[in-house]
């Protein structure tokens, strides 16, 4: 009796077993079909273009077939890593990563001060219609950098802008387009643009805090300011990272900015960051030209941005490790 008991309860338990596994491959399968559609999505429009970006860098488009008076047809030519030689022995492309990096010294640690300094505004009890100054700070972003900068060329522009008039009433006369300001002006666009979201991060992690945290303070009677340094600032430091991270990367491939302005200021040369010196690599109108040069340079961008990106988390980590 006791050796049947067992048995049944045995085949019960592997019948048990059986659903459960059949249940989870069933899960599986769902999720991987709804899934599916984004991974394809983002296979072909950000992974292989990668792989293309790399095959390309390894070949340079090349004269063949021609005679003593030219002519003959281009063609890729495998060339090895002749391209990766070119972009790390040209001035010109030193000379504009350099630009970007002062940029981005200048740029983005104001940007996340600014955008954290509005979230925690709009997370005291100081401000009231939160919506409202939530979404006027954040539609900034919501404007397609072209037109942004397009918006703002047309305030730097002295002729026509209303902006430089009214300054130079009260006696400022200022050249947003001088060699010494262009990279501020550049700055300030990539500033108005782009706080709005990451004061959306900082947002989220300030209303993550548990508000038992503030009450506890209040009552071993801290004020609102002791309550934003020992409370709130540290338990925004994950979203301080991301924000970094996410600024280093994007300011690193700056482009619609010095592109859009160059339209009103042709002192700004086709290399002047290292993603135009891609672009007009790529059309051409820089030698060596074609696909082959200009993925070259934006691999070695990205390794760079990369490089930057870790060397900011592993110090961000070791100091708040201290």
């Amino acid at each position: 009796m006791t050796t049947t008991t067992q048995s049944a309860s045995s085949s019960g338990a592997r019948h048990t077993t059986a659903k459960r596994s059949k249940a989870a491959k069933r899960e599986n399968r769902t999720g991987w079909a709804f899934m599916a559609p984004f991974a394809i999505l983002f296979a072909f429009v950000f992974i292989l273009p990668i792989f293309w970006a790399i095959y390309s860098s390894f070949f340079r488009q090349v004269s063949e077939g021609g005679g003593a008076y030219g002519g003959g047809s281009l063609v890729n030519k495998f060339v090895g890593l002749q391209n990766f030689q070119y972009v790390t022995t040209s001035s010109a492309f030193w000379s504009g990563t350099g630009r970007v990096l002062l940029y981005t010294l200048i740029q983005v640690p104001l940007m996340i001060v600014s955008a954290l300094a509005l979230a925690m505004l709009l997370d005291s009890f100081i401000v009231k219609h939160v919506t409202t100054f939530r979404l006027g700070y954040f539609l900034p972003y919501a404007i397609p950098g072209v037109v942004a900068a397009i918006i703002w060329v047309y305030l730097y522009n002295g002729q026509i802008s209303p902006l430089v008039k009214g300054l130079a009433a009260l006696g400022i006369n200022v050249d947003f387009f001088a060699n010494n300001i262009l990279l501020a002006s550049m700055a300030n666009i990539t500033t108005w643009t782009f706080t709005g979201y990451n004061m959306l991060i900082f947002l989220a992690a300030l209303q993550a805090i548990p508000h038992d945290l503030y009450e506890a303070a209040r009552i071993d009677g801290a004020n609102g300011f002791q309550i934003a340094m020992k409370i709130k600032l540290p338990n925004v430091r994950g979203a301080a990272l991301l924000a970094m991270l996410l600024s280093i990367v994007g300011t690193i491939q700056l482009f619609n900015e010095p592109q859009i302005m160059q339209t009103a200021d042709p002192g700004i040369s086709k290399s002047y960051t290292p993603m135009m010196m891609a672009l007009n690599t790529s059309q051409g109108t820089l030698t060596p030209g074609g696909d082959g040069p200009a993925s070259a340079i934006a691999i070695v961008m990205a390794l760079i941005a990369g490089v930057l990106a870790t060397i900011y988390a592993l110090v961000e980590r070791k100091v708040n490790a201290e």
